[in-house]
């Protein structure tokens, strides 16, 4: 095995990829550096351009392949490869699941350190779907679309530079213009694709994300299990006519859609959290019902993107809990009270704290509607809230569960449910290694007796994990 310079560039010959990292990238080991390799799988013999060098690691592209792994497939997308998502289509889906229990477990020994042979680790649960399986999807107009570096070369003239999609990785101001996209069910793509046709007949104007101009900002569809259909219009400013055009085209085009709303957004930041939207025709909010619980989501409500799936990790979180219905429990980072609502039917008592307002009113329709009446939700920032004033006034959890943000939990928190006095915490992440880094910080009152991995998003690197904590007695 070699390296040569060319051109400043450093190559390395026949690199043997090992495993799997951070961020879904694969990797090998060069002169006592890890190097990340995006879109290789163990397995692969490779040649090597770097494209970027630290002390402690690089990172590099393929240049040539001297042998493909065993764990390879043929990716379905023809994105694939350009597209920031779905990085894994590369890999069988069963090796995909290896890789993401293999995950979990070793930012569990590693940062946690658990001693995993005294841990029950379950299998991790597969989706049923692994294509066309999101409930939501959201795309991105601009006058910038990114071109492949064989038309950049050619020096051809490009007649039109405005696309609809996604965003490029490492370029912001970048959107590679979708074709087919593989993750939401039709009619998301009929409506992406006719969108774009209606807005450059129309001779309306794509964002720059550079400038932020352009009337065209975003695109959000949203669907839910029993057919319901939610299409919202992001608009860069307020000339009325454009958007009536646009709004008009998808209520005629779009009769079977139960909700076309739109928002005006004239901020340097794509955010639509502090936005206002404008309900052009039907209901303000589609439904999505889970064992019987109707849940009510509107343009901004957050809602698991995987609804079957949002089932099962439910279910497993309600079983790690264990519920008599003798149980107070507080369900941290509530959302819109979806875990909540499912942990009435077992317990006396839940009570859901957000610091999002919008998100608690959701949450106490979300009740209301479904006719729970053992569950209260509260408003406020989750390290000033839960305190010991908080728990005097509503009572000390017997069971705390908790689904945090990627970033994990504040000191602060942690602390808090160390001294809660819980019997059990149920901890929900959407980051193994933030998730293992807490509780980590639990050990000292806490200590992990279950774990099991739950598969959302198949085909990208991304997993779900839900850990069971026992409250250490004497």
């Amino acid at each position: 095995m070699g390296r040569k310079k060319k051109k400043e560039a450093l190559f390395f010959n026949e690199v043997e990829v090992t495993g799997v990292a951070a961020e879904g990238k694969a990797i090998a080991r060069m002169n006592d550096k890890v190097l990340f390799i995006p879109f290789a799988a163990p397995g692969d013999v490779v040649d090597v351009r770097i494209t970027k060098r630290k002390r402690n690691f690089m990172e590099g592209s393929i240049q040539h392949v001297h042998k493909w792994s065993d764990e390879r497939v043929t990716p379905f997308c023809e994105h694939f490869g350009t597209c920031g998502g779905c990085k894994w289509q590369h890999l069988s889906y069963e090796r995909q699941l290896h890789h993401k229990q293999q995950q979990v477990t070793d930012h569990l020994a590693r940062i946690g350190k658990i001693d995993l042979d005294k841990v029950e680790v379950l299998p991790i649960t597969a989706a049923e779907e692994t294509t066309f399986y999101r409930n939501k999807l959201e795309f991105t107009f601009s006058n910038k679309k990114w071109l492949p570096r064989e038309v950049i070369d050619s020096g051809e003239p490009v007649s039109c530079m405005d696309a609809l999609g996604f965003h490029v990785p490492v370029f912001f101001d970048k959107v590679l213009d979708i074709n087919k996209c593989w993750l939401q069910p039709e009619p998301s793509n009929e409506i992406r694709l006719a969108v774009k046709e209606f807005a450059m007949s129309h001779g309306m104007t794509f964002f720059d994300l550079r400038t932020n101009e352009g009337m065209l900002r975003n695109l959000i569809v949203r669907n839910s299990s029993d057919g319901a259909l939610m299409i919202l219009m992001v608009f860069g400013g307020k000339e009325q006519g454009v958007i009536d055009r646009m709004m008009q085209f998808l209520s005629e085009r779009f009769t079977r859609a139960t909700t076309i709303a739109y928002m005006i957004n004239e901020k340097a930041n794509s955010s639509i959290a502090d936005l206002y939207a404008v309900t052009f025709r039907g209901r303000p909010f589609i439904e999505e019902e889970m064992e019987g619980l109707r849940f009510q989501i509107g343009p901004k409500s957050f809602f698991q993107t995987n609804s079957k799936q949002a089932r099962k990790l439910y279910g497993v979180a309600r079983d790690f809990a264990g519920l008599t219905g003798l149980e107070l429990v507080y369900d941290l980072y509530t959302g819109t009270g979806t875990i909540a609502c499912f942990m009435t039917r077992h317990a006396k008592k839940v009570i859901g704290i957000e610091y999002v307002q919008e998100a608690i009113d959701h949450a106490k329709v979300n009740a209301q509607q479904n006719d729970i009446e053992n569950c209260d939700f509260v408003a406020g920032d989750m390290a000033a809230v839960l305190n010991d004033r908080f728990m005097d006034k509503h009572g000390y959890p017997h069971v705390i569960i908790t689904d945090p943000p990627r970033a994990g939990m504040h000191p602060k928190v942690v602390r808090q449910i160390a001294e809660s006095g819980a019997d059990k915490i149920v901890y929900v992440s959407c980051n193994s290694a933030t998730q293992a880094r807490d509780v980590e910080m639990l050990s000292d009152r806490y200590k992990l007796v279950r774990s099991q991995a739950v598969d959302m998003f198949p085909h990208t690197h991304h997993v779900e994990n839900v850990v069971l904590l026992e409250r250490i007695w004497g």
